[in-house]
């Protein structure tokens, strides 16, 4: 079918383009800005960190008690047996116990940089001369191990602990100290082992992760510095711990010391030596839930037996920074297509909705059942703003296009041929104009006969609202049909059957017959009520013909109008006004003979043919009918379903 259009200037169309991709590109704009201020004010580290804390602490977890690793707690009544600090004295003959039990390391998780006690010199001896006893310093602090402990002797038992106060992380080594700069974990497990291995390829960077960086995960920014790693934790409270006065009497299994790393550190909440883990937010009971140091320490060698192993299982594997990169592009690349992509906003938004629950489910999945960590917040929020942006601007453009239907028609099409206008508005609209198109179309085109003489009888406004009597009848019979006022020509109407949509030709054209006749009878009732209140009758002439027209926006940028132009606009035009004397009711109707072919054969109606007349203006005469009424109204067949294109 033949395209035509009424094109704006270039320059004017260019800018008018311009500004409308503006104003799209505009609620994205915004979308990238809310999902870069999110990622800066760390507030979807602290979601996803709250994420992680809810499945570390609702996964199940093995128990400490499977793995040769004893605490000895400094518990409270340890503290009113013996008073605070412990004596130096006491702490040896604990660590010669355990020696004699066959402990193949013993990390003493308390500070010692100043004696304590009548018998101080017990523990520095000690210190000197058992090979499994490792002492720590505090490098933060500045807090010294016990004096003249040899090197290898020594270790830190610095924490990291994250900006909100839990401890999630463990620092495994710090390459490229001296030989006393060891983590108490790592210098316990070598001393256990007798191996120093993994710290060579910590040393030498060859020591396979997971290993954290600045954006693993869910963090943003982290400082990273060293060897770090998620800290893997069993059941909080589950590794075997006997406080010091069982051990000085004798009551720890000789089975829990043997070949044991035993740590000895405080236990009792009063030495406030106590950490909130990921458990702690979601554990609710009298007291919070908080862990000792000293199980910190435990779960530390704990990670690292497993790591020298071979054992990963239970070690949580982060993300890159350029994996949460692109699965935060791939999350706003499907917002954008799924906020576009949809006829309706319902579906979109149920597709969004599953999407992000798929991705949601996903990643806690992964968390939970394979220990794998992605920042889940940044997707989702870019799916969701992205998504959001788009409804947004198809919203904004659906009110434009919306606001541009009824400026371009008016309130002068049906609901149904305004829902198909709505539902066809990316087709038909085009730089927020109907864009030109051949269409064939059936003409409606009537008149008010004797208007001048009215007009004398009769106020303005007596004339106006004799007029509107009509109006008011002819307009809704137009509109139910399908049917379009396209304009109003003072006394009179054009109506169009089949533009700007069309059901099919042959019902544009039974649609403007059925009009027809209906406005036949309508003025009936309406002079009935006229002549009741002594105003003058009412008389229309009517002229229908199918065709061909031209329809689309005409005008400039500061008036548009919906036109429909051609020579079947004209001959409609003439076939009403084509002998004005010759009429003896009070509604003539003329129809063509191209209308007349496309009625059904079968419908019963009362045709006065005029035979072919020369029309002006048009060089081929016009084969033209009278419509006189329907001979048989009720048995009249039933108007063929409309079926949108």
């Amino acid at each position: 079918m033949g395209r035509w259009s009424f094109a704006l200037p270039s320059r004017d169309r260019i800018r008018s383009r311009i500004l409308t991709l503006l104003k799209g590109m505009a609620p994205y704009g915004m979308a990238a800005l809310l999902l870069l201020g999110l990622q800066r004010s760390r507030i979807a580290e602290t979601l996803d960190l709250l994420l992680y804390d809810l499945v570390t602490s609702q996964r199940p977890a093995p128990a400490g008690k499977a793995l040769p690793i004893t605490m000895i707690g400094l518990d409270e009544s340890d503290i009113q047996a013996y008073g605070w600090p412990i004596e130096d004295g006491l702490l040896c003959r604990a660590i010669e116990r355990l020696g004699q039990e066959g402990a193949v390391a013993i990390g003493l998780d308390l500070y010692r940089d100043k004696g304590m006690g009548p018998n101080q010199a017990c523990l520095r001896q000690l210190v000197q001369s058992e090979p499994r006893l490792v002492t720590i310093f505090n490098v933060a602090e500045g807090i010294e191990p016990i004096p003249g402990a040899p090197p290898e002797r020594q270790s830190f038992n610095d924490l990291v602990v994250d900006a909100d106060g839990v401890m999630r992380r463990d620092l495994v080594h710090v390459a490229g100290q001296d030989e006393a700069t060891v983590s108490l974990a790592l210098r316990l497990a070598e001393v256990a082992s007798g191996s120093k291995t993994l710290r060579g390829t910590l040393d030498q960077g060859s020591a396979p992760g997971p290993w954290l960086e600045s954006e693993s995960g869910g963090y943003r920014g982290l400082d990273a510095a060293g060897y770090q790693q998620m800290l893997p934790f069993r059941q909080p409270g589950s590794f075997p711990t006997w406080n010091l006065q069982a051990l000085l009497a004798g009551q720890v299994p000789a089975t829990q010391i043997q070949g044991h790393i035993v740590l000895i550190g405080s236990t009792a909440p009063s030495l406030r030596d106590l950490f909130e883990i990921p458990h702690t937010r979601f554990t609710s009971g009298a007291k919070q839930l908080l862990m000792p140091g000293v199980e910190i320490h435990a779960l530390r060698v704990a990670a690292l037996l497993e790591r020298q192993n071979g054992d990963l299982r239970l070690h949580v594997w982060t993300s890159s920074g350029q994996l949460d990169l692109a699965l935060e592009l791939l999350a706003v690349v499907l917002g954008i297509g799924l906020g576009e992509a949809f006829r309706t906003l319902r579906r979109s938004v149920v597709a969004v909705a599953l999407v992000g629950l798929g991705l949601a489910g996903g990643l806690v999945a992964l968390l939970w059942l394979q220990h794998a960590w992605i920042g889940a917040v940044t997707p989702l929020a870019g799916l969701s703003l992205m998504a959001g942006a788009g409804w947004l601007r198809r919203g904004a453009a659906s009110q434009q296009q919306r606001q541009q239907i009824q400026r371009l028609l008016g309130q002068t099409t049906s609901p149904a041929v305004a829902k198909q206008l709505w539902e066809q508005r990316e087709e038909l609209l085009s730089d927020g104009r109907f864009e030109g198109r051949q269409l064939p179309v059936t003409i409606l085109f009537s008149d008010t006969c004797s208007f001048t003489s009215v007009s004398e009888q009769l106020q303005p406004a007596e004339l106006l609202s004799w007029l509107n009597r009509g109006m008011a009848y002819c307009v809704p019979a137009i509109t139910k049909r399908g049917g379009m006022v396209n304009k109003f020509t003072g006394d009179g109407f054009l109506a169009v059957f089949g533009a700007p949509v069309s059901n099919s030709p042959r019902a544009d054209a039974r649609a403007a017959i059925e009009t027809a006749l209906d406005i036949q009878n309508g003025l009936d009732t309406i002079n009935q009520e006229l002549a009741r209140e002594g105003a003058p009758a009412m008389h229309l002439r009517i002229g229908i013909h199918s065709g061909e027209v031209l329809a689309g926006s005409m005008g400039s940028s500061e008036r548009l109008e919906y036109a429909v132009i051609g020579d079947t606009v004209n001959c409609a035009s003439r076939l009403e006004s084509i002998d004005k004397t010759r009429q003896d009711n009070i509604c003539r109707v003329l129809v063509s003979s191209a209308t007349r072919a496309l009625l059904p054969e079968d419908w019963a109606l009362e045709w006065e043919h005029w035979g072919e007349l020369q029309v002006k203006g048009r060089q081929e005469p016009l084969d033209i009918w009278e419509l006189r009424g329907a001979a048989l109204r009720d048995s009249a067949p039933a108007a063929p379903p409309a079926t949108p294109h």
